[in-house]
């Protein structure tokens, strides 16, 4: 995956199938979806493959417990479904995750026992695991952080957990191998129309150089997740809000405290939403709230009343109570949420399903969905250009296509931080041999190392501090002041890569530590 062969791709073609604007969840999948299909595919993304909320999840493959007690049961059965599917395409990055519900009411024991039967049900032979009824005994030996006072029982089930960004980055490298063209730091600037009004086409700028390209296709594709609205303001003459932005954050805490191999689920908070606690690389990710957000921003920042709801619903269950001086880091992702057509609904009463439109200008837009089903959703929306004339009639072959770095082997050896590379991890480790110096760490407090750094330059089409601290190594996300420190060491590599100057290192560490300060509480930037 380099940016120059892709660059030379985008050059020396003069007309696409398939033109995608978005490199996020949904952007990535429609662009497999379309190359594997045999359809001529190019996508576009104006900053980093999965920069913003695709990103930014609660790490979870799951079917969505709370849209069960919604009554949303499709939405449920095609989650389930699509986890199980994503669980044998991905199994180097997606893992069978156990999660314990605490209940501190002996009749929820009951409510949430039969709930999740039915979902395992609903998983059909995808199941995952079955749910089970914990005692109070049995609950605190499985979940010995768990608050224990008036605990009475607890529920254990089964969903999935994985990494959002590295598998954005697979993904764009399984595209890539069935011969899509995919370029990151390429913006879409206009949409090219002809004399009836109709997309044909779109002018973009690439970022690094200034350079400017008309790009023709067939079926143009809005995947532009929470900037949905700046695309359709090119598109339509009249101005409507297509979706409404959704803010979640989630606190990163040291897993002493959640120690163990479980998940910690929390059904009903003080104001109905879920909580989580989920082990991640060596890390516990608690979240996630749900806020309604006027303005939407690559570089969301959590609110403070936020925080403290994730910590105060944190402490009420964990036994070790964590405080905001524990927060290794912070992050915000904002959903694009379909807009409901009825104002002022709450966030939770907004729907998670997917929504497709078909512009008068025969522009396609994916509002709505959610990682677990970006597949689902990809399919729908080739199959939606395929119905309205845009492409030849060709059938999807994603649900059982293997992601790059899948091994035939799902037991991923997870002790070696290295695994989420798959099958990609011997050629690390071989440069690692090649080069000796790229095996000195990137901090001394984490297992990361220079080689991950050369590997994401050489072969992920990364090309800022950013990139690789944020989104290839998953650092700022688990330790945001260990980023900081390690940013120099990874400008200069990143330079002696792509020959940048010193002028250019200093820019990108200012850069970077301007956007890692929104991943640190107020009182430690």
């Amino acid at each position: 995956m380099k940016r120059s062969e892709q660059l030379s791709k985008l050059e020396n073609t003069e007309h696409w199938d398939v033109i995608i604007i978005g490199g996020g969840a949904s952007g990535l999948g429609t662009a497999l979806d379309a190359a594997s299909r045999g359809y001529k595919t190019i996508l576009l993304e104006a900053v980093d493959f999965a920069k913003g909320t695709s990103s930014r999840s609660t790490k979870l493959v799951h079917g969505g417990v709370r849209y069960l007690e919604q009554g949303n049961i499709h939405l449920v059965i095609e989650a389930l479904k699509e986890r199980g599917l994503l669980a044998k395409n991905a199994g180097h990055l997606v893992k069978n995750q156990s999660f314990i519900i605490p209940n501190y009411n002996f009749f929820a024991g009951l409510f949430y026992t039969i709930g999740l039967t039915v979902y395992d049900l609903l998983a059909g032979r995808l199941s995952l695991g079955r749910s089970k009824y914990l005692s109070r005994k049995k609950t605190i030996e499985m979940l010995p952080a768990v608050a224990e006072r008036n605990l009475t029982n607890g529920v254990i089930y089964h969903d999935g957990q994985f990494d959002d960004s590295r598998l954005a980055i697979n993904i764009a490298q399984t595209a890539i191998e069935k011969g899509a063209c995919l370029l990151n730091y390429v913006k879409v600037v206009n949409l090219l129309k002809n004399d009836n009004n109709q997309i044909i086409g779109v002018e973009a700028i690439n970022h690094e150089t200034g350079k400017k390209y008309e790009i023709k296709g067939s079926a143009i594709i809005n995947a532009t997740g929470v900037f949905t609205n700046a695309i359709m303001k090119l598109n339509d003459t009249v101005y409507k809000k297509y979706i409404v932005p959704s803010q979640g954050i989630h606190l990163v805490f040291d897993q002493s405290f959640l120690p163990g191999e479980h998940a910690l689920m929390i059904p009903k908070t003080s104001d109905g939403r879920v909580l989580f606690a989920v082990p991640w690389h060596n890390r516990i990710v608690v979240g996630t709230t749900d806020t309604l957000i006027r303005k939407h921003s690559l570089e969301p920042i959590a609110l403070e009343s936020e925080i403290e709801f994730v910590l105060e619903t944190a402490q009420r269950f964990l036994a070790k109570k964590p405080t905001r001086a524990d927060v290794l880091s912070v992050f915000a992702g904002l959903r694009p949420l379909a807009a409901p057509e009825e104002e002022g609904k709450s966030t939770k009463e907004v729907s998670r399903s997917h929504k497709i439109i078909v512009s008068e200008t025969g522009l396609i837009t994916i509002t709505g969905g959610k990682w677990t089903t970006y597949r689902k959703i990809s399919e729908d929306i080739i199959d939606k250009a395929i119905k309205i004339g845009k492409l030849p009639k060709k059938t999807c072959i994603t649900a059982h296509l293997p992601i790059h770095g899948n091994k035939a082997t799902t037991n991923s050896d997870r002790t070696n931080h290295l695994y989420i590379y798959g099958s990609d991890l011997p050629e690390i480790i071989e440069l690692q041999k090649r080069e000796p110096e790229l095996k000195e760490k990137l901090h001394p407090d984490h297992e990361f190392t220079m080689a991950e750094v050369v590997w994401a330059i050489r072969y992920e089409m990364a090309r800022t501090v950013d990139d690789i601290l944020a989104r290839r190594v998953r650092l700022l996300f688990l330790d945001a002041r260990a980023a900081i420190t390690s940013s120099e060491k990874v400008a200069r590599l990143l330079a002696k890569e792509l020959g940048h100057d010193e002028t250019w290192i200093l820019r990108e560490m200012t850069n970077f530590h301007g956007i890692a300060k929104g991943f640190l509480l107020k009182e430690f930037q």
